[in-house]
C-alpha cells in the first residue's frame, strides 16, 4: 500500500468541511483560504480550491461578491448561503461523530480476546 495515497484520500475527505469552516466565519478571498489552510498545516493548491468553490457555488452553498482592488483586478469574496450553513451543520455533526469514533478506537489499550488457532467442533 502507498501511504501517500492513503494520506491524500484522508485529506480530500475533510477538505470541503475545512473550507466551509473558514468561509463560515466571514467573507473569504480564495488566497486567504489557501493561506489559512497552510497555516493549519493542511496543504491545498489554488488549482484544487477554485473548482471546489465553483462546485459549492453552483450547488447554492456559496455566494460571492466582487470587490474592487487597489492593486489589480476585482476580487471575488465568498460567503455561505443559508443552504450552505445547513450543509455545514450536517458536515460538522458528521465530523464530530467520526472524530469521536476514531478517538475511541485509537485510544483503546486493551487487547482483543484471543481466538484459538485450531478450534474444534464437537
Amino acid at each position: 500500500m502507498n501511504i501517500e495515497n492513503t494520506q491524500s484520500q484522508m485529506r480530500k475527505g475533510i477538505l470541503e468541511f475545512c473550507i466551509l469552516s473558514i468561509i463560515r466565519r466571514g467573507e473569504a478571498y480564495p488566497s486567504d483560504i489557501v493561506d489559512e489552510m497552510r497555516a493549519a498545516n493542511l496543504q491545498i493548491l489554488e488549482g484544487t480550491l477554485y473548482p471546489l468553490l465553483t462546485r459549492l457555488k453552483n450547488a447554492d452553498m456559496l455566494t460571492y461578491r466582487w470587490v474592487e482592488s487597489n492593486s489589480g483586478p476585482p476580487r471575488k469574496y465568498f460567503s455561505l448561503t443559508d443552504k450552505g450553513e445547513a450543509f455545514y451543520q450536517e458536515l460538522e455533526a458528521t465530523w464530530k461523530e467520526l472524530a469521536n469514533g476514531v478517538k475511541a478506537l485509537t485510544n483503546k489499550t486493551e487487547s482483543l480476546p484471543s481466538v484459538p488457532e485450531n478450534p474444534t467442533t464437537n
